[in-house]
């Protein structure tokens, strides 16, 4: 006789699905006299139960086999179209509880995702629908960049998110061939991390402002392993006269991140944006005449394209680049030779794995390495404000913003205040290294700090950072 079920006994089986998701119905000591489960579970809870588990069961295998058979018949560029619907491409959640996917502020169940994936991709747009629906599905926030080179990714959510997240991207046939499960950084975070979630089709997956037509991300340098990046730096470093040396010591970052923290005796760029990286270049291209080029950035992305760039130079002898990134680094040598903080492209701002502070007070010059805004409502810098400096009033990224925050604003928009601090009047937009190939010290000059680079820090500076994740 066919079974049916109210909508009323849906529920029941959903409840006790979740309640008895860890009992074995094979293991008959759920049924023996002595067990303390014997007046709980009853012949109908039992029936209830079964039906659920079978039912958990079935959809969880149907979602494996869809992934899988959906890569036997087609190749990538067939069975993943802008016609082809993404519902299929999602993962089942039907037995976890909305609770156990959403992680709330402050959460230590949460975490944030940072990935790249450099390849051809034929419908970008399609990938941004499904992506789209996948994040939202497992209510992650953040920010991915789609392009026809591959996806950039830096998303937030809580762990089981997360972790559902990196299955299905390794199960995807356009991305499992060309993705592993190392190729995932992780920190502590969660969808507090980001005011909302953008995914966008661009140019490039990171915006280095060359079509990847003219510089491909398929000739970069060579890939070191965090292991043996720490062997060349410890063997640079231990040299008596850095400056003549064969080797320099490249960040590719922009100047407010490498403030906070760096890797001794690099040279750091003051240069606000990534798309300012091949015009450093080329202005300083005798810089890296014969050298052998140490290349590191946030996670990887951008010395892939980075190197690119400077090995189609032709002038180095060598170009090298750290696999994936200072993420990476940090994670297997958290005292080692890279000191200060990690900045990150959300509200959190930078990562903590040493006690070593680098930076200062704007201000009065105290070791200082938490950036807050500017305290000026439309401008878009930030700002290293120690709390003494904070108590007297000193909240804005310089005395041009410190004044006109001190004035209502007759006709406040959103763009009042573009370019027209002392931050950015005094700094020159590429600079020139001239012969200075390191730093000397790790202590920077005390300097006002511009955002302009990578996504939104804040939801009032949305429209300055069209950018997904850096890295």
């Amino acid at each position: 006789m066919p079974s049916s079920t109210s909508p009323d006994q849906g529920n029941d089986l959903e409840a006790c699905l979740l309640r008895f998701s860890d009992l074995d119905l094979k293991d008959t000591s759920i049924i023996n006299p002595s067990s303390s489960l014997k007046a709980e579970l009853d012949v109908n809870t039992k029936k209830k139960y079964s039906f659920a588990k079978k039912k958990q069961l079935a959809l969880a295998s149907s979602t494996s086999q869809s992934l899988k058979s959906a890569d036997k018949r087609n190749p990538p560029k067939e069975c993943l179209t802008r016609n082809h619907e993404v519902s299929p491409w999602l993962p089942d959640i039907s037995c976890f509880s909305p609770d156990e996917l959403i992680s709330g502020e402050g959460s230590d169940e949460g975490e944030v995702l940072l990935y790249y994936c450099y390849r051809d991709l034929e419908d970008p747009h399609w990938i941004c629908a499904w992506q789209t629906a996948l994040c939202r599905h497992l209510h992650l926030t953040g920010k991915v960049r789609i392009a026809t080179e591959g996806i950039n990714g830096t998303v937030g959510g809580s762990k089981l998110a997360t972790r559902l997240y990196v299955e299905v991207m390794l199960s995807c046939p356009l991305f499992k061939d060309y993705l592993c499960e190392d190729d995932f950084k992780t920190s502590k975070g969660g969808a507090c991390c980001f005011p909302e979630l953008r995914v966008g089709v661009f140019e490039e997956i990171v915006p280095m402002g060359i079509s990847p037509n003219k510089i491909s991300y398929k000739k970069p340098g060579i890939h070191l392993s965090p292991g043996e990046f720490h062997k060349e730096v410890e063997k640079f470093l231990s040299q008596a006269n850095q400056e003549q040396s064969d080797t320099i010591l490249l960040d590719c970052r922009n100047f407010y991140e490498s403030k906070i923290g760096r890797f001794q005796g690099c040279l750091a760029p003051d240069i606000r944006k990534f798309s300012y990286f091949p015009s450093y270049v080329d202005k300083n291209l005798e810089l890296f005449r014969e050298k052998r080029v140490l290349m590191y950035c946030t996670g990887g992305i951008r010395c892939e394209r980075g190197s690119a760039y400077l090995k189609a130079k032709g002038v180095c002898k060598e170009v090298f680049q750290l696999k994936g990134g200072i993420h990476k680094y940090l994670e297997e040598f958290p005292d080692g030779f890279y000191k200060g903080k990690l900045f990150v492209f959300d509200e959190r701002y930078a990562l903590s794995y040493n006690s070593d502070i680098v930076s200062e007070c704007s201000y009065c010059g105290a070791p200082w390495d938490q950036y807050k805004l500017c305290s000026t409502p439309q401008c878009r810098q930030l700002v290293l404000t120690c709390p003494a400096c904070q108590g007297q009033g000193l909240t804005a990224c310089c005395v041009t913003c410190q004044d006109k925050g001190s004035r209502p604003a007759s006709s406040p928009t959103q763009n009042s205040f573009k370019e027209e601090c002392d931050c950015t009047a005094r700094r020159p937009r590429i600079p020139s290294e001239l012969s200075q190939q390191a730093l000397p010290a790790l202590s920077p000059e005390p300097r006002p700090d511009v955002a302009e680079d990578g996504p939104c820090l804040c939801e009032r500076h949305r429209q300055h950072f069209p950018e997904a994740s850096q890295s």
